[in-house]
């Protein structure tokens, strides 16, 4: 059985003997008048005209003086027919091909064909080729299948190739971020764009990467939030702004959660969090229609979610009420020795770093994976949020909104703090909770609280991330974005193949 080498080996001969031949196997230059998706729809406008089509070779029948080619581009697959007294012989100035230069093609190849658009004898819409030319030798087959899930991730370039679902995805993908960032602008946010490398990671609740600027002699964290830099712009006298980029946090892979992934934060001033609520709920359902068309989801767990009509609200959850009435546990009251307990008596786990505001937050998630939604959680304590204001009402909570759908939370958003004082405190509080061994504390931003002091207005924003995206989609993190991160591995294969250096 012949093995990926010897494919290899047999197609550097077949690229030796183009060379040999005076043809160049890698031009430059090509030039194509039509997508194959347009001489197959448009079959009737283009018959009998001479079109110039591009793209792969996905097949190759051979018949005596007639063969036939399917190649395939970005748009679809289109026949190229080669009749052999028709097709032009070999020009190696013009890299054009003759009919006995056919066995040195591959599947896998690029080529570029000029013909008429006709139909074959069997009603097949092909182009019938007078000149073919090659684009580019592939020295490597590309395989009719491919279902192993690692072999997928490290060679998602094949794996795009063969499952043409995992390609459409990615076109969802972009979709999705256009349609955020079109709604956006519609609304009259300005996009501008924020610095990856922070001198302090702040935000949210994450552990940031580390890296290092050699020409400030200093280290930097990789942004785990676009949140203080935006709010910065509010105090620069911007009305409303959003960034739509990367962001990076230390914590390990799951299902919902990827250490690099893309992330939107608007910020409105001038708005509170009713108006934010309103807001998102137009948001979320302008990106579905745009990405989607369609408003109502059967996710990955079976759980169905429909984002309603155009005028209707989703329905408020209240965090503290979830832990009184799930739980037995007073959010504010009931001792952080009752709430261990409670985690050990739901299974879950109590971690010696384990404080109060993580512990709550334990008793919430496994709640929360029962909520279809889609639905807003409100009412988070002030002690969790130290970024939001306080409910005129009642002091211990914020005013911080969540949604939720699918047993998630797919953004968090509230009336931004813009008191300074407040919000040195906060951070005090904070700082505390790291020198109690929490590294995904909020780290404290004296440049932000200077910010504040110069005074920024009344504002609400809102952070959401490509998880909406997978979650919709029905997969998992890893196979929603299309380079997922993985330890460095080598086949044996490419061991052998490239033996000159060392792949360990």
């Amino acid at each position: 059985m012949a093995t990926l080498q010897d494919y290899r080996d047999e197609r550097l001969r077949k690229l030796d003997e183009l060379r040999q031949l005076g043809i160049d196997p890698y031009p430059a230059q090509s030039h194509r008048t039509h997508n194959a998706a347009d001489v197959v729809a448009k079959f009737d406008e283009l018959e009998g005209q001479t079109v110039t089509v591009a793209g792969r070779i996905t097949s190759i029948r051979k018949f005596g003086k007639l063969a036939f080619i399917v190649v395939r581009d970005f748009s679809g697959d289109v026949q190229l027919f080669l009749h052999g007294p028709d097709v032009a012989e070999l020009d190696a100035a013009s890299g054009t091909l003759g009919m006995q230069q056919l066995p040195l093609l591959d599947t896998g190849d690029f080529v570029e064909a000029t013909g008429e658009v006709a139909k074959t004898k069997t009603g097949e819409i092909s182009v019938a080729i007078k000149t073919l030319r090659l684009l580019t030798k592939s020295l490597r087959p590309m395989p009719t299948e491919l279902t192993n899930k690692e072999e997928r991730f490290r060679r998602r370039y094949v794996d795009m190739n063969v499952n043409a679902d995992v390609r459409q995805r990615f076109i969802r993908r972009s979709k999705f971020w256009q349609a955020t960032r079109q709604f956006l602008i519609s609304e009259d946010f300005i996009e501008i764009n924020i610095p990856v490398l922070e001198t302090t990671a702040g935000g949210a609740d994450a552990n940031p990467f580390v890296t290092h600027m050699d020409a400030l002699d200093q280290d930097f964290y990789l942004r785990i939030s676009h949140e203080l830099p935006l709010k910065r712009l509010l105090v620069a006298g911007y009305e409303k702004v959003f960034d739509i980029g990367a962001r990076f946090r230390n914590e390990n892979y799951s299902d919902e959660h990827l250490p690099e992934h893309v992330a939107m934060e608007w910020y409105w001033a001038y708005a509170d969090w009713e108006k934010g609520m309103e807001f998102t709920e137009r948001m979320i359902r302008a990106i579905v229609d745009a990405t989607w068309g369609t408003r109502q989801f059967t996710l990955a767990s079976g759980e169905t979610v429909d984002f309603g009509a155009d005028g209707t609200h989703f329905p408020r959850i209240s965090f503290v009420n979830v832990l009184k009435e799930q739980y037995g546990i007073d959010a504010f009251e009931s001792p952080i020795e009752d709430i261990a307990a409670k985690l050990k008596s739901e299974g879950l786990e109590v971690e010696k770093q384990d404080n109060r505001q993580r512990s709550l937050d334990k008793l919430w998630k496994k709640y929360r994976k029962t909520l279809a939604g889609p639905a807003f959680l409100v009412d988070m304590p002030t002690f969790m949020q130290p970024l939001a204001k306080i409910q005129p009402g009642d002091p211990r909570l914020t005013e911080q909104f969540n949604l939720v759908f699918g047993g998630s939370e797919m953004c968090k958003a509230f009336s931004e703090l813009n008191d300074p004082v407040d919000q040195y405190q906060r951070f005090l509080e904070q700082e505390k909770l790291r020198q109690a061994g929490d590294d995904e504390a909020q780290m404290m931003d004296i440049d932000y609280v200077e910010a504040l002091e110069y005074a920024m207005p009344p504002a609400c924003g809102l952070g959401f991330s490509e998880r909406i995206f997978w979650s919709l989609e029905g997969v998992s993190a890893r196979e929603g974005v299309p380079f997922p991160a993985l330890r460095t591995e080598h086949d044996q294969t490419t061991k052998d193949i490239y033996p000159d250096i060392s792949l360990g």
